[in-house]
Parts: structure tokens; sequence; C-alpha cells
């Protein structure tokens, strides 16, 4: 898209003037919180999202995703499971332009965007899936989802409950997704990914594993991605 930034990698080097910030501990602050604002403070894609106009640091893990795969296209229908604070709606809104849909569905609520549709909704509810449907005008093209369920601090639990919130995204978008979609979807390795991956591979022609630059290096965090729905919604928008 014309004038949109690229997604390299911020570096550091000679001359830079970047300064690492430290956050002093209040006594009603948990170390876990303290060591959380002092990583938000000194990461170069929080600052560059603020500069470019992005929600959220997760954009560029979108961008970096769609710029070595090229899964959004113009004209496409985009879901957005868990999609606050909107920072991929924003990324999918600008990549189908005028001619696509997008919508985002999240249990919280999100400040409008232009080009975005979102719906205050629990994607897990009965209605879900016709109700977006019908917001986009016909099957989903790509549903995606950045949802993490809240940590713990147990890699185990915390793979586990990631896990589960993936199998749910992935029955979801069977139920709304045309032929030859994708999807993708935040995991954390820990174990499991096998049974979900072929689990995909029983839907989808291709399914691979993402680590974006923009994922902390120190994070189990992975994106899987499957393309070719070999399936396909049968239904169609509400009249």
């Amino acid at each position: 898209m014309a004038g949109e930034p690229s997604v390299s990698t911020p570096k550091s080097g000679a001359g830079s003037r970047t300064l690492k910030q430290r956050v002093k501990t209040a006594n009603k602050r948990s170390l876990s919180s303290q060591k959380w604002l002092e990583r938000q403070l000194n990461d170069p894609y929080v600052a560059r999202a603020k500069r470019e106009g992005y929600r959220s640091r997760a954009a560029y893990k979108l961008l970096e995703i769609d710029e070595k795969y090229h899964i959004l296209k113009s004209g496409q229908r985009v879901v957005d499971l868990g999609a606050a604070p909107g920072g991929w709606s924003q990324i999918a809104a600008r990549k189908v332009g005028e001619k696509g849909r997008v919508v985002g569905i999240d249990l919280l609520p999100i400040d409008p965007m232009p080009g975005v549709e979102f719906v205050q909704l629990d994607f897990l509810d009965e209605s879900a899936p016709d109700k977006l449907i019908e917001m986009l005008g016909g099957p989903a093209d790509i549903v995606m989802s950045d949802m993490a369920a809240n940590t713990t601090g147990h890699k185990k639990t915390d793979h586990l409950r990631i896990m589960g919130l993936a199998e749910a995204a992935i029955a979801f978008a069977r139920e709304i997704m045309a032929p030859g979609g994708v999807f993708i979807a935040k995991v954390f390795q820990g174990g499991t990914e096998s049974q979900l991956l072929a689990d995909l591979k029983r839907d989808f022609a291709t399914v691979r594993h993402v680590k974006p630059a923009a994922s902390r290096a120190d994070s189990s965090e992975l994106y899987v991605m499957a393309t070719g729905f070999r399936g396909g919604a049968d239904r169609s928008p509400l009249s």
C-alpha cells in the first residue's frame, strides 16, 4: 500500500540516543508489573506504534506476516477474533481497502475505527457465526486471532489455555470461512502444537508456524498459519 511503513526490525547503532528507562518500584506495584512496564517503555515496537498511529505493537506482527506471505488482498472479507484494542483490524482494513470488509469481535468495547465494524460479543456465542457472516456480507476469506488467555506464570497451564483458544478459533473459522480461506492464530510452544497442526492439515492445503520479528525473542509465542481451506461455510447472509 502506498505510503505504508515497512516492518524492518528496529535496530540500535552508533550515535543512537535511545536510553534504557528504569522504573522505580512503587509500594503497591508488584515485581511482575514493574518488569512489564520497563519492557514496554524500552520496546522499540511500542514507541514505533505510537509514532506511526497503530493501536498496538501487535500490528507489526501481522504486517510482517503479510509482507512475507501476501495473505491480505483488496476486496477480502476478514474476521478478527479477540480484536481489542484493534491493531490487527487496523492493518487488515488498510490492506483490503474500501472493497473489502473487516469485522472485529471482542468481549471488550473497542473505539471506532475507519473501515472496521466492531461487535462486542463472545465469538463462542451461538449467534456469533450468523452475526458475523451477516456483517461481512458473506463467508470470511480470512479468520485471524491474536487472542491470549490471562497468563498464570505457569508455562504448561498458559500453554494449554492458549491452545484451547486456538482450537476454539479453528472451530469457529470452519463455520464461517469461504473455500480457499486463510486462518492465523497465536499459540505458545509447549508440547501440544503437533495435534493442532494435524487438525489443521485435514482442512487446509498448507500449514506452517511463523515467528515474526516483532514477537519478543524471549517469548514462546508463535503463530500458526493455515492457507487453502478445503471446506466452506454453508451459511448465507441473513436477509
